[in-house]
């Protein structure tokens, strides 16, 4: 029998998705003019000099290939010739040289949670990062970290410390994929993208060459936010640390048997709502079916200013709760998620300034949301220190003039029965697009976002191809969406 999930439990699924949590969809498709350069070998090709690699090569015989091919989601199926399990940068090197001679297409994959499937290929390599998951104290606060830690690994390991860094809340991710798309979560308001406290990266490039941030500038900038599988494989990443709060209080809001009016006039208010909140803040609108989740969660002192806010909010809710405050360590594994593959099919859905931007449109996306049973739309809370103007000039991440950012998600459970499902996300992406909503955030990325070069870099993608060019102008590190040189 197939577990049934209740509503409780997609909220657990779907609550704080948006802060970090890089799933992966069904339906991924390589793309045909991204695999002119690189012509991957079928299964029986003769592959050369396998010998001389020390690197772990993992083929369809082995043991582990089966469980190392897979994905977050469990609707994406790929099949990679090879798997290089690479424990360190050595590894890496050797990889994109074995690579190289037998002519294989790379993608790189740290946690796996690429919405898409990006992190996998068929008959070409995976460049496999789970292993790299060490994390070592440096002086003045940094904390250099391996790309396959997870975020749960990596609370594990800092918060006994009293360290944190703004990253996510999804529990699997890896922070690799995580930070090279920008990184957001419950601490980002306050301290920035995880991006933005990135210090220093080393990355094998294209041709098996050893990179770091140290000599190369614009190889950073391009690292805070470019995307991963697009320049290179990041070994190593060095960053920022704060002093962790010792606790986060939570507020809870829920309004039920919704239709879309009601959810447009809250989601209204609490679009007034969000915008006064103080950056130790983050809030979280959650419809799931007819059913209405918000979230607020605060790290500093709660103040009367605070409460007359939640006070206000309370009054277009049916419900309102306050846990806590509780220690830290114990309140963020509330957002894991699940911590196993699940079926889904999730997205960006755009990133917002204010109400006014979705008034005229919103409510019929509301409405089909309501009424497909696994839907759910979500939107959070960015601002705050994301848009300082200093992190702005260091980074490619092009989206910090936007206060909030949506997400579509839907969830199934059993391998099948996604057809409608995936009809109505189609529907209300083309609702986004039909009402020029351009900007999308590129780790909730979609194969249904025609203009993505755009969408996902606004006006840095040309820039960013320049440093395709450097790092790999082979090609040979690529996906359905990856930067073109």
């Amino acid at each position: 029998m197939h577990k049934k999930y209740s509503r409780k439990d997609f909220i657990k699924l779907g609550t704080l998705a948006g802060t970090g949590l890089l799933l992966a969809a069904c339906g991924a498709n390589d793309n045909e003019e991204q695999k002119k350069t690189i012509i991957t070998k079928s299964d029986s090709a003769t592959i050369k000099s396998e010998n001389i690699y020390k690197v772990r090569l993992i083929k369809k015989d082995d043991s582990q290939y089966e469980e190392l091919r897979k994905g977050y989601n469990k609707c994406i199926n790929k099949f990679p010739l090879v798997i290089a399990l690479c424990t360190t940068t050595a590894d890496v090197v050797e990889a994109m040289n074995y690579a190289n001679e037998n002519n294989l297409a790379i993608a790189v994959k740290s946690g796996g949670h690429s919405l898409e499937g990006f992190s996998s290929n068929d008959s070409g390599m995976v460049i496999n990062l789970s292993k790299m998951n060490t994390v070592e104290f440096l002086a003045e606060n940094r904390i250099k970290i391996g790309p396959g830690c997870t975020v749960s690994e990596l609370y594990n390991i800092i918060l006994p410390k009293k360290r944190i860094i703004p990253i996510g809340s999804c529990g699997t991710v890896g922070l690799g994929g995580l930070t090279l798309g920008g990184g957001y979560g419950l601490f980002s308001r306050k301290y920035g993208l995880t991006c933005d406290n990135l210090l220093e990266a080393t990355m094998v490039d294209g041709n098996g060459k050893i990179h770091s941030t140290k000599d190369d500038p614009e190889l950073l900038w391009a690292l805070r936010g470019g995307g991963s599988g697009n320049f290179g494989v990041v070994t190593e990443l060095i960053y920022k640390s704060y002093t962790a709060p010792a606790i986060i209080q939570a507020h809870h809001f829920k309004a039920k048997k919704l239709n879309a009016e009601r959810a447009k006039n809250i989601l209204e208010k609490w679009f007034e709502f969000a915008a006064q909140l103080p950056n130790s803040c983050f809030s979280a609108y959650v419809l799931n079916g007819n059913n209405l989740t918000i979230l607020v969660t605060n790290f500093e002192k709660h103040t009367e200013k605070l409460q007359t806010l939640l006070d206000t909010l309370a009054l277009e809710t049916d419900e309102y709760k306050t846990g806590g405050p509780g220690k830290i360590a114990y309140m963020l594994k509330n957002y894991y998620g699940s911590l196993v593959p699940i079926y889904f099919k999730n997205s960006s859905a755009g990133l917002y300034k204010n109400f006014d931007e979705i008034s005229e449109f919103i409510s019929d996306i509301l409405h089909k949301s309501i009424h497909t049973p696994g839907m759910m739309f979500q939107m959070n809370t960015l601002g705050g220190n994301i848009a300082n103007p200093e992190f702005e000039k260091v980074s490619c991440y092009p989206h910090r003039a936007y206060n909030f950012i949506a997400e579509l998600q839907a969830y199934w459970y059993t391998a099948g029965k996604d057809e409608k499902l995936k009809k109505v996300s189609k529907e209300i992406l083309d609702i986004l697009s039909d009402n020029k909503i351009t900007a999308q955030y590129i780790n909730y990325c979609s194969l249904d976002f025609e203009d993505w070069e755009t969408a996902y870099y606004g006006n840095n993608y040309k820039r960013l191809q320049a440093v395709k060019r450097e790092y790999d102008s082979n090609n040979i590190i690529h996906h359905p969406q990856s930067i073109k040189a």
